[in-house]
């Protein structure tokens, strides 16, 4: 799925870091995983990970794949496969309340909004109650759940009306928006390494961790993830929300990160390198960040080994789309930090 800052292009230079600069690294922590591309990376060249996100359908993302081990079988369930029963599910059979369908009452033409066709939208609600009501029967475990909700959380985007995240809405009918809404399986890294997932705050999460190596993608700008995502948070957490506005946004103040503030960046990063337990630390960067080049450098110096800093620049165009980049200057910067001492072995 498309996400804002998504690293898919960069795991190479990433992966070539790592071979260069670290031995014997065994396990990976990714704490801003966002749609857990490079999580899922890591996971699938052999390394334990621990992914984490703030924002919940990004959890999901995180559980129903990397958070997954061993081989899903639906044993309870009773049917062989649950997304072609839910792919081949007639809208006319459905029999459906539709005052209980909060992506169609809001999401579609019939709540005023055009994020997805009313069918699509329908589609929508009645796979996630599906979802729910066979974990609530105890038909599905939990990885089975997570895994059906990450199949539909990677197949809504390919039928929204958008052009790119959910902060607004087309006036007209995209051409992929018209499509049927289809699930499709999710590969898994069923390997012998182990995956773990969380949804907690990432500067809390950290000193509570023990990899071998951290990777670090925190928010670069002050564009705050959830406002583009709410729709996305919304059909994951199916909560039935309070909503406003054009688009239909749910409040989502408990979800600010301080990544995001001009006037907080800067504590809330020494903080994540403080105290942090891996003995290696990559941290992937925007040149239009917040945080200046030189900040950076004067943090990673001042909890690492001496002489381990480094970093090289990556020009911006040769992991996305050229003509998409208004700054021809912009790059991302991939740094590199031996730690001086452990967080645990200082408290």
């Amino acid at each position: 799925m498309r996400f804002i800052g998504g690293k898919t292009l960069i795991i190479p230079y990433i992966l070539e870091l790592i071979k260069e600069k670290t031995t014997d690294v065994k396990s990976i922590s990714d704490v801003f995983a966002g749609s857990g591309v490079v999580s899922r990376e890591f996971k699938n060249m052999g390394y334990d990970v621990i992914s984490n996100d703030l924002m919940y359908f990004s959890y999901v993302l995180l559980r129903g794949t990397v958070g997954i081990n061993s081989k899903l079988e639906f044993k309870n369930l009773g049917i062989s496969d649950p997304i072609a029963y839910l792919n081949n599910l007639n809208l006319e059979n459905m029999n459906l309340d539709l005052a209980n369908c909060f992506i169609y009452q809001n999401y579609s033409p019939n709540g005023g909004r055009m994020y997805f066709t009313e069918e699509n939208a329908l589609r929508i609600d009645f796979i996630r109650i599906q979802i729910e009501n066979w974990y609530e029967a105890s038909m599905i475990n939990e990885d089975e759940y997570f895994y059906l909700l990450t199949c539909l959380i990677e197949a809504v985007p390919f039928v929204s009306n958008i052009t790119g995240v959910y902060g607004a809405y087309l006036k007209h009918w995209d051409k992929r928006s018209l499509n049927n809404l289809e699930l499709k399986n999710v590969d898994l890294s069923i390997n012998g390494s182990i995956g773990q997932a969380y949804n907690e705050d990432s500067n809390k999460l950290i000193e509570n961790i023990k990899t071998d190596l951290a990777y670090f993608d925190p928010p670069y700008n002050q564009r705050q993830y959830l406002p583009n995502y709410h729709v996305l948070e919304t059909i994951a957490k199916y909560d039935s929300p309070r909503i406003k506005g054009v688009t239909g946004l749910r409040d989502y103040s408990e979800q600010k990160s301080e990544y995001c503030k001009k006037d907080s960046v800067f504590n809330a990063f020494e903080d994540l390198i403080k105290r942090t337990n891996s003995k290696y630390i990559i941290l992937s960067y925007n040149t239009e960040g917040l945080l200046s080049h030189d900040e950076i450098i004067s943090i990673l110096e001042k909890y690492g080994k001496r002489d381990t800093v480094d970093y090289k620049f990556i020009d911006y165009r040769r992991y996305k789309n050229a003509h998409t980049n208004k700054n021809k200057n912009l790059k991302e910067i991939l740094y590199f930090v031996e730690k001086e001492q452990l967080w645990a072995e200082i408290i």
